[in-house]
């Protein structure tokens, strides 16, 4: 395929996802990356602030041959706030305050050969009240041409929990996952990817500090399958690019959810590059979520039926609840000579009941809205 000299190209052809690597290409990095970025998140309700995160990390990517890539990963989320509402219209009961730091870190090491690349990946997370050791594999083969990669990949993580408030107790979580693909370069301007994944949980689902005050209480098992579809264009004489993705995502919690993505990438001149883009997501949600609304026997933060219920479990979970969130979002970025570039990005989210498509939301469900901003630095060489 011949090639663009424009740099915004090589941004369309590049179709990041979950996998280590999701370029069209299977090639060996010829230049070692160092990145860092520091992001500032908050969430809050019209009752007021919720949740403040605070998350510096540094990303380093080190070909050692011409054949080894080395990867490392590091990032502490220092995360304050109220705890989230149990029945966020009608409970007052927030519970006492947040305060908790998490360090991860992750290592990935890939190998060369020729057309096909194996890449092997370890992680670990710690903060007061959880823990999470995670590994896993991705093979990924190109063509001769080097104008479809074939992907797939399988990992494996055992969460442990610890909850420091109330009752103390040591749960378990595994979780066993899956993905294949297949990328596509459809022509000089145009990029497409078919991913498909699969998840397996077992063990302690349930919100912990929730289920203290008898309010959450979840299956011990989750199957998930999710499909994610991108198709990118470069525009030559606009010396843009259109991003597009699909996502639909199902589970046997009888969660459905459909989100779609938009960004439009546009070269500016000296060097800048500014990307705005917008999402919308819209779910149902799980059979056993319950609405807001007051229990005539108990009274919040008890949900209706609370006595009654069939199969025993619950939740006022709005994560779990039938809702529509719509993200703008801008980015703005700047390449230097010398390898360097800055960034920054800011986006805008906020999820109501009303805003689902495809059937009702969760009456009485209190509107969420959230910020984030995140600003980075990188340098090739």
């Amino acid at each position: 395929m011949k090639k663009s000299k424009s740099s915004i190209l090589a941004a369309a052809l590049a179709l990041p996802g979950i996998l280590p690597s999701a370029h069209a290409q299977v090639t060996v990095p010829n230049a070692t990356l160092i990145q860092f970025k520091y992001l500032y998140y908050r969430d809050y309700q019209d009752s007021g602030n919720r949740i403040t995160v605070n998350s510096p990390a540094l990303y380093l990517l080190a070909p050692i041959s011409d054949s080894w890539v080395f990867e490392i990963g590091a990032v502490y989320d220092n995360i304050s706030g109220a705890s989230p509402y149990y029945h966020t219209v009608l409970s007052g009961a927030s519970g006492q305050g947040i305060k908790d730091g998490r360090s991860a870190g992750d290592v990935t090491v890939t190998k060369y050969f020729g057309r096909t690349a194996i890449s092997a990946r370890a992680a670990y997370s710690t903060e007061d009240d959880y823990k999470s050791i995670a590994g896993g594999l991705t093979l990924r083969h190109a063509t001769p041409d080097q104008n479809t990669t074939f992907t797939i990949g399988a990992g494996y993580s055992s969460d442990e929990i610890a909850p420091t408030d109330g009752p103390v107790f040591t749960r378990t979580k595994t979780t066993i996952d899956g993905i294949v693909g297949i990328s596509q370069v459809l022509s000089r301007n145009d990029t497409a990817q078919v991913n498909v994944y699969y998840a397996q949980q077992r063990g302690y689902l349930t919100d912990p500090y929730k289920a203290l005050y008898g309010v959450d209480q979840r299956p011990d098992k989750r199957d998930q399958l999710a499909a994610l579809i991108r198709w990118n264009h470069y525009f030559e004489g606009l010396k843009a690019a259109l991003r597009t993705s699909y996502r639909y995502y199902r589970d046997d919690w009888e969660i459905n959810a459909h989100t779609g993505t938009i960004e439009w990438a546009q070269e500016l001149p000296y060097g800048f590059t500014l990307t705005p883009s917008l999402r919308y997501t819209t779910q149902s949600a799980a059979f056993f979520y319950y609405d807001p609304v007051y229990d005539s026997v108990l009274g919040a933060p008890f949900p209706p039926g609370y006595l009654s219920n069939p199969n025993g479990f619950y939740t006022s979970d709005q994560r779990l609840s039938a809702f529509g969130g719509i993200t703008p979002g801008l980015k703005i970025a700047k390449s230097f000579t010398g390898g360097w570039s800055v960034d920054a990005k800011a986006e805008y989210y906020e999820q109501r009941a009303d805003w689902r498509i495809g059937g009702e939301g969760s009456p009485g469900l209190q509107d969420f809205k959230a910020q984030l901003y995140q600003v980075g630095v990188s340098k090739k060489f």
